[in-house]
C-alpha cells in the first residue's frame, strides 16, 4: 500500500533506513536492500553500522549521492548511488577487495515493499516489477543475476544463506514479497541497478532501462576547497547520513546518530535543534522538521523534555534552552518568519517554566533539578538532575548536592544561566518579529536581570574566571568551557572579558593543541579522559566560538575555529569519523568506548570554519569576510536564494541562484546585509586600503541612491553592474544602494 506521500519531491529514494546502503523510495515504502554473503565465514550482512564496518562516504541532503565502503568478513565492497530523476535511481557496487573467491562471496539486491506486496522478476527482460497501490516500481540490472531468489522476508533470504549456502537452489522463485537478485564478486565484481517509479509497469520499465544505459552523471562539484577545504562537505554529510525516517512518528527528522541502539527513535532536544541548525545551512524543510521534532517534546507543564525515545521519556527534566538562539539563527539565514511562528510558543512556556521550577530561593539564577512527574529513568536523583546541564559527569558537578525537597542541586549552574539569559534576548527578538510587544519588553529584562546577577554573582574575583557557585556559599573548585559562557549571553563586563581571554590561552587550563578540554588540564578530573570529564565537545566549542565572535574578539574565535576545523579533520579526513566527543590530548576519536562516531554536532566543528567565511550571525545578521585567500564555498541557503561564493586572485564574488549578486576586493568583514526589493545594504568593517564594492546586473539608470552612512556617494558603471569606491576607513560604515525594483536585484 502507498506509504508516506508527503516527503518532499527529491527526497523520496533516500538512504531513510538505520541500513545506509539500502534505498528506500519512501511515498511507497519500496526497499533495494544489498545483502552480503561470506563463504569463508558462513555469515551475511545487511550492512548495519552498528554490526557491520561500514565507512559512510559522500551524501548529498537529497540523495542525488550517496556513497559507501563496507568490509565483510575482510572483503571490501563500494557503493554508489545517484539519481536526476525524483523517480529514478542508479546504483552501483564495485569489489574494492577480495578476501576469498570472488565466487564464493555473494552480493544479492533484495527487492520488496512495506506493504508485502509480491515482486515479480521477468527473466526475459532481466526486470523486477512491484505494484503499489496504482503505481509501478521496477528494477533492471546492467548484468543477469546468477540466479533469482523468493522469500518471505529479507532474514529468511539471510537465513537461507546462512544455513544453505550459496549452491543451494531450491529456494529459486520468480515471484515472492521479496525477491533476491544474486550476484557474486568473482562474475560480477562490478555491477549496476536502476529502479524506476511510474503509472503503468511499461512506463516504469522503460524509465528504469533508460537510467540504467545513461549510466552515472557527472560527479558533483566539492561544497569547500580553499581555505578550510572540506568543511561544508562533512556538514553536509553529517547531516544527510543521520537523515532517516522514524516509523513509529512517521516522520523524517536527522538522528543524533543512526548507530546508537536506543529504540526505534531517540529525541534529546539540545542535539535536536543542533541538527536543525546544521540542517538549515543546506535545506529550510529540514531545518523545520527538526525543529518540529525537538518542539514534540514539549510537555503540559511547560518544559521541553531533555529525552523522548521509544523507551523512556524525561519529562521531568529538560536540556538547556538553546532552542531560540537556533530558530533566530534559521531565521536570519532564510528570512522566513513561518520558523519563528512555528516554535514560538513552545519556547515562550519553556523559558517560563525555567523561572518558575529551577529558582527555588527566588534570586533569580537558577540551579538544574528533576521535578516530581513522569517516570523517566534517574528521575528524583542528582544525576538526573545534572541531565540539565546535557554535562552529566561533569566535574563541575562533583560538589553539587541534591535537595529531594526543593528537587534541586545546591548549585547555582554557569552553563544553564547564561543559557537561559540568551535564550531571553533571542525570545526578545523573535516576539519583536511577530509584533508581540509585551513579550518582547519582559524577555528583554528578564535577560538584562539575568546578565547582571551572572556578572555579579558568578565571577570568581580570586580566580578571575566566572564558575559555579553553592547557593549557600561560594564556587565550586572544577570548571568548564562553560566559564566562557558569559561571553556568549553578554554577561561579562569587558574587564572580566579581558581575564577570560587569558584562561583561553593558558596551556595549564583550557589552552593547547586540542581544545577546548571539558575539564582544565590541571584538574584531576582531566586525567579520567571519560565524557565530560576532559574531553572535548563540539557542541561547547561552538557556544565559546560564537561568545569570542559577540565580543568582537576575532582573532581568538579564528583560532578556536582554526583549532575544531583541524581537529575534525584529523579524524574525518581519512577515517571519516564525526565524534560525540575528543581527546584533548592527541585529538583522538576513537581512544575509548564511550564516543560514538557518527554524531550529529560533530558537525559543529566545521561549521565554526565555514562560519568564519559565510554566517548569519546572532547579533550582525548575515555577514561575508574576504581574509584574501582563496577558497569556494556553496551551495547553501541564503534569504536571497541559494548562495555561492568564490574569493580567487584577491576578488571576492558572491552569486545568488546561479547570477553574480556582489563582488569585491575589499580585504573585510560585510555584515547587515541585506539584498531585498529595491535594495542592497551592509556594514562594511573598518579597511585599511581603498577598494571597490560591485553590484552586477545594475545598470547606472536603475539606481535611485547610494549613500554611506546616510551621504550620498559617486558611483560608476564598472563590470556588468555599477561599482561602489570605498575609501580606508577605521570605523564601521553603512552602505545603501536603492534602485528601480524592475533592475536585475
Amino acid at each position: 500500500m502507498p506509504q508516506h506521500s508527503t516527503i518532499p519531491l527529491m527526497r523520496a529514494w533516500n538512504s531513510w533506513s538505520t541500513r545506509p546502503a539500502e534505498m528506500v523510495f519512501l511515498p511507497l515504502g519500496v526497499r533495494i536492500t544489498p545483502i552480503l554473503y561470506s563463504t569463508r565465514s558462513k555469515t551475511t550482512s545487511a550492512i548495519e553500522p552498528r554490526r557491520d564496518t561500514v565507512r559512510l562516504g559522500r551524501h548529498t541532503i537529497d540523495g542525488s549521492l550517496i556513497e559507501l565502503e563496507t568490509d565483510h568478513s575482510g572483503t571490501t565492497v563500494a557503493f554508489s548511488t545517484t539519481k536526476t530523476d525524483p523517480f529514478a535511481i542508479r546504483g552501483s557496487w564495485d569489489g574494492k577487495v577480495s578476501a576469498e573467491w570472488g565466487l564464493r562471496f555473494w552480493l544479492t539486491l533484495a527487492i520488496s515493499s512495506d506493504g508485502g506486496e509480491v515482486a515479480v522478476h521477468d527473466a526475459g527482460r532481466n526486470v523486477t516489477l512491484l505494484k503499489i497501490g496504482t503505481r509501478f516500481v521496477a528494477v533492471a540490472t546492467t548484468e543477469v543475476p546468477v540466479h533469482v531468489t523468493g522469500h518471505e522476508t529479507i532474514d529468511a533470504l539471510r537465513a537461507d544463506f546462512e544455513e544453505n549456502g550459496y549452491f543451494y537452489t531450491a529456494t529459486r522463485k520468480n515471484e515472492a514479497p521479496v525477491i533476491g537478485l544474486r550476484f557474486n564478486l568473482g562474475m560480477m565484481r562490478q555491477g549496476a541497478y536502476a529502479a524506476g517509479v511510474a503509472d503503468s509497469a511499461e512506463l516504469a520499465i522503460s524509465k528504469a532501462q533508460a537510467c540504467l544505459a545513461a549510466g552515472a552523471p557527472v560527479a558533483i562539484a566539492d561544497a569547500q576547497t580553499g581555505v578550510f577545504e572540506g568543511a561544508l562537505d562533512a556538514m553536509r554529510d553529517v547531516v544527510a547520513w543521520n537523515t532517516i525516517w522514524d516509523e513509529t512518528n512517521a516522520r523524517s527528522y536527522t538522528a543524533v546518530t543512526r548507530i546508537w541502539n536506543l529504540g526505534k527513535f531517540a529525541v534529546w532536544f539540545n542535539d535536536q535543534i543542533f541538527a536543525a541548525l546544521l540542517a538549515g545551512v543546506f535545506d529550510a524543510d529540514l531545518a523545520r522538521e527538526n525543529m518540529a521534532t525537538a518542539m514534540a517534546g514539549a510537555t503540559p507543564q511547560g518544559n521541553i523534555a531533555c529525552i523522548v525515545t521509544s523507551n523512556d521519556a524525561w519529562v521531568d527534566r529538560t536540556q538547556l534552552p538553546f532552542g531560540a538562539l537556533v530558530v533566530w539563527q534559521l531565521y536570519q539565514r532564510t528570512g522566513e518568519r513561518s520558523i519563528i511562528q512555528a516554535s514560538y510558543e513552545a519556547l515562550v512556556r519553556n523559558r517560563r517554566w525555567w523561572q518558575d521550577n529551577r529558582d527555588p530561593d527566588g534570586t533569580g539564577l537558577l540551579s538544574c533539578g528533576t521535578s516530581d512527574v513522569g517516570e523517566g529513568l534517574y528521575k528524583g536523583t542528582a544525576f538526573a538532575a545534572r541531565n540539565e546541564t546535557g554535562m552529566d559527569n561533569s566535574a563541575t558537578h562533583d560538589e553539587a548536592v541534591y535537595d529531594p525537597v526543593t528537587r534541586t542541586l545546591s548549585t547555582f549552574d554557569l552553563g544553564v544561566n547564561c543559557a537561559a539569559a540568551l535564550d531571553a534576548e533571542m525570545l526578545s527578538k523573535m516576539a519583536a518579529v511577530l509584533g508581540k510587544h509585551d513579550d518582547a519588553r519582559e524577555f528583554a529584562a528578564l535577560a538584562e536581570r539575568q546578565r547582571t546577577l551572572i556578572s555579579q554573582t558568578l565571577w570568581d574575583e580570586s580566580r578571575g574566571i566566572f564558575a559555579n557557585r553553592q547557593r549557600r556559599g561560594g564556587f565550586v573548585r572544577s570548571l568548564s568551557p562553560t566559564s566562557f559562557y558569559p561571553l556568549l549571553c553578554g554577561a561579562a563586563t569587558p574587564a572580566q572579558a579581558a581575564r577570560l581571554l587569558e584562561h583561553l590561552s593558558d596551556e595549564t587550563t583550557f589552552g593547547g593543541d586540542f581544545v577546548l578540554p571539558n575539564a582544565t588540564r590541571d584538574d584531576p578530573a582531566f586525567t579520567d579522559n571519560v565524557y565530560w570529564r576532559g574531553r572535548i565537545w563540539p557542541n561547547v566549542n561552538y557556544m565559546v566560538w560564537l561568545g569570542l565572535r559577540r565580543y568582537g574578539f576575532v582573532a581568538e574565535a579564528s583560532k578556536l575555529a582554526s583549532q575544531s576545523y583541524d581537529l575534525f579533520m584529523k579524524n574525518w579526513r581519512y577515517d571519516r569519523i564525526a565524534a560525540e566527543n575528543y581527546n584533548a590530548v592527541t585529538g583522538e576519536a576513537m581512544d575509548q568506548g564511550d564516543t560514538d562516531p557518527f554524531y550529529i554536532w560533530a558537525a559543529m566543528l566545521p561549521l565554526m570554519a565555514a562560519s568564519e567565511i559565510v554566517d548569519f550571525d546572532p547579533w550582525t545578521g548575515w555577514t561575508m569576510r574576504h581574509a584574501g585567500r582563496d577558497v569556494v564555498l556553496g551551495p547553501m541557503v541564503s534569504p536571497s536564494g541559494t548562495l555561492e561564493l568564490v574569493v580567487k586572485s584577491g576578488t571576492l564574488v558572491m552569486t545568488l541562484n546561479g547570477h553574480a549578486a556582489l563582488k569585491t576586493d575589499l580585504r573585510t568583514t560585510l555584515s547587515r546585509i541585506v539584498f531585498a526589493n529595491g535594495r542592497v545594504a551592509c556594514t562594511i568593517a573598518p579597511v585599511s586600503e581603498a577598494g571597490y564594492i560591485e553590484l552586477p546586473g545594475l545598470a547606472l539608470g536603475d539606481v535611485l541612491a547610494a549613500r554611506i552612512n546616510g551621504q550620498d556617494i559617486n558611483y560608476v558603471s564598472g563590470g556588468d553592474g555599477i561599482r561602489v569606491m570605498i575609501a580606508g576607513h577605521a570605523e564601521d560604515r553603512r552602505l545603501d544602494v536603492y534602485f528601480s525594483s524592475s533592475s536585475a536585484h
